[in-house]
């Protein structure tokens, strides 16, 4: 019995036939007429692309040296479960994620030792400042929140990040349009022109970091994005006295997916800067294969400010390298909806003008 040969549609995907009144192949789902060879190339380089080659070594940390976490203890918040390392000389407090007490378990022990650090550049002076200015010119902000915001805990935390290296082949194929419009006395015309255009080539990545805690959003920390990263040290444990460090709950093999989903985003954005001359470009198939792919333990600088207003606790973050702060922020809803009815009505003046405008030409 022979195969039956099926073809995709460029444009949909779907199953495509040969429709003998137009001598064209023509696809049954978004009725796009493509000539024999478009066809077959499409189909061609498209069985051509290898699959997905997604895989990481796990080069991260080594055994600690010994007596090297001898004066180091555990934290552990009786609310989220949190494991914060601290030196001996921390005493117990609140924390740093949930702001509830925190009571010390005992001594530390931990499975990896951080390979890299990143050292605090800013102190708590600045995360202070860097409040003050993150709430400034925020009209939609409650005018009390300020003044009522009460900080509860300010805290310098190294928060565990696996670093992913590696060289990439990709192989993508995008969905590519152009546009024109013309006019008779008649009717007012749109053709839209659909191409799929192919991209291939080698990227290299180095040291993308993923968090590698479960306690701290992941949009929170990839907020306080980039990091100085050729700034980072060997690790060693004085670097630690006078703040604490977040024990990693999330493995360097948990984090892959995560890790896979910012390589792919990038090669896609990548590649998609060469792709030039049409009105909409989408990436709409991607295979990629990692050459030499590994991973590494490094601990970053974040001030953590947790703080409270009517009740309700706000987490906001500061990168301690370089000053960048990312955090939520009430809306007062009396002034979101004058704002939003000004908008409305800008809108609305805008939009009789332009219509006596056009009236009067």
């Amino acid at each position: 019995m022979s195969d039956i040969l099926e073809y995709k549609c460029p444009c949909c995907g779907g199953a495509i036939e040969f429709n003998s009144k137009l001598q064209k192949m023509k696809c049954p789902y978004c009725d796009t007429e493509f000539d024999m060879e478009t066809v077959k190339e499409f189909n061609e380089a498209a069985a051509s692309q290898q699959a997905d080659d997604m895989t990481w070594e796990n080069a991260s940390g080594t055994d600690w040296k010994e007596n090297e976490t001898d004066k180091m203890s555990v934290y552990v918040c009786q609310s989220c479960g949190g494991e914060i390392v601290a030196d001996e000389s921390t005493g117990a407090s609140s924390c740093p994620f949930c702001g509830n007490p925190v009571v010390i378990s005992g001594k530390f022990s931990g499975d990896l030792r951080p390979d890299f650090i990143i050292p605090f550049k800013l102190d708590k002076k600045a995360a202070k400042e860097g409040l003050n200015k993150h709430l400034h010119g925020k009209i939609l902000l409650p005018k009390v929140f300020k003044k009522e915001n009460h900080i509860d805990e300010i805290k310098g935390v190294y928060v565990p990040f696996w670093l992913f290296d590696t060289d990439a082949t990709a192989d993508i194929r995008y969905h590519a349009t152009r546009t024109r419009f013309w006019s008779d006395d008649e009717y007012d015309y749109t053709e839209t022109s659909h191409y799929s255009v192919f991209r291939a080539g080698n990227i290299g990545f180095d040291q993308i970091p993923v968090d590698g805690s479960s306690k701290i959003d992941n949009d929170l920390t990839e907020s306080l994005e980039p990091y100085v990263i050729s700034e980072a040290v060997d690790f060693q444990t004085p670097y630690l006295a006078g703040y604490v460090a977040d024990k990693y709950d999330v493995s360097a093999e948990e984090s892959v997916e995560r890790a896979n989903q910012r390589v792919r985003r990038a090669a896609e954005d990548a590649f998609r800067s060469t792709v030039n001359g049409y009105d909409t470009v989408t990436p709409e198939d991607s295979h990629i294969q990692l050459h030499g792919g590994k991973t590494h333990y490094a601990l970053f600088p974040v001030w953590l400010l947790s703080t409270t207003w009517k009740g309700n606790h706000y987490l906001f973050g500061m990168n301690g390298q370089t000053g960048k702060f990312v955090g939520n922020l009430p809306v007062d809803k009396s002034i979101f909806t004058k704002w939003l009815l000004g908008l409305t009505a800008g809108f609305s003046v805008a939009a009789y003008v332009i219509a006596w405008l056009v009236h009067t030409l």
